[in-house]
């Protein structure tokens, strides 16, 4: 079987994030009126099971997934690594040959990105970064999906960040430089993103000092939460970041058509006031939904059924 794995958006490049941008929107507009469970028409993969691991809580990267697989035809196993031997000291390699023999893909929500690169240079079968403290690659294929639902091009604009730099901005970084819009991060003093992460954006991304020379222009504003499951010193850094939260004001500096994104959850009144994440240039619940469409793709791309 020939599989490709998605580790970060560079394994699929800027035709591969194109493709499956398309194949995304063609497969959500023809579902439209059905049963959230019903298998599309064409059940691409029938017979495939996909095995989730998560060593992170998550509510939409497990629902969604799940979600995924089975309106594409297959099945899922889902697995937290405090059932598995993996809790108890089973290595990633072993974990991985283990896995190749029952299933037909892996999909893994980790801490440390090495976990998986060794689960993918282990695994036989496909492999998707469901997130790592490094990148968070399928977050921001449905962050692109919906930028295009709302009707802009990709190449040529500005998105701001605002907050920290953190593992959903090194791969907003990354799609910028990939399909040609910029990126702007506004990040405080000690939160910025590494030298390694801006160069990812191929010279589309740099760092600037305020959130409103960020936000100045901008088609679309960006901000995540500001403290990550398990991060300590979350009073210093709130108070770091305070100077970042997005705002009305903030929003009035940006296009007057610009659109907000957050990939949640959302910690109201610390990142974003409550008026900005609920107004009507919010794309949250948009955005949302779609880690269901963008995941079926990335799943279909996996298997070599697309680009």
């Amino acid at each position: 079987m020939t599989y490709r794995n998605f580790l970060d958006l560079s394994d699929a490049g800027g035709d591969g994030i194109a493709a499956m941008l398309g194949d995304a929107l063609q497969r959500k507009a023809a579902r439209k009126g059905w049963p959230k469970g019903k298998a599309d028409a064409d059940a691409p993969l029938a017979g495939h099971t996909l095995a989730m691991i998560f060593e992170k809580n998550s509510t939409r990267t497990r629902v969604s997934f799940d979600m995924a697989i089975r309106q594409l035809g297959g099945t899922s196993i889902v697995m937290d690594s405090g059932s598995m031997q993996l809790g108890r000291g089973e290595s990633i390699a072993d974990t991985a040959r283990v896995l190749s023999g029952y299933v037909d893909a892996i999909m893994i929500r980790t801490d440390d990105h090495a976990k998986v690169v060794d689960m993918a240079k282990h695994a036989s079968v496909p492999v998707i970064n469901g997130l790592t403290d490094a990148s968070h690659p399928c977050q921001i294929m449905a962050d692109l999906l919906t930028i295009i639902e709302s009707g802009r091009a990709l190449p040529g604009l500005k998105v701001a960040w605002l907050g920290d730099g953190n593992n959903v901005l090194a791969s907003i970084m990354e799609a910028g430089g990939l399909m040609q819009f910029d990126v702007v991060a506004a990040c405080p003093q000690g939160f910025q993103p590494s030298d390694e992460d801006v160069a990812r954006g191929r010279g589309r991304a740099r760092v600037v000092g305020t959130a409103k020379e960020a936000a100045e222009g901008a088609d679309v504003i960006v901000t995540d939460t500001w403290i990550s499951m398990g991060q300590a010193h979350a009073e210093t850094k709130l108070a770091a970041m305070m100077p970042f939260q997005v705002t009305r004001e903030l929003m009035a500096a940006a296009k007057p058509d610009a659109a907000f994104l957050h990939c949640l959850p959302a910690h109201r009144g610390e990142e974003v006031v409550d008026a900005v994440i609920d107004g009507p240039q919010s794309l949250i619940w948009p955005e949302a939904e779609n880690r269901l469409h963008a995941q079926k793709s990335i799943l279909r791309w996996c298997f070599g059924q697309i680009g």
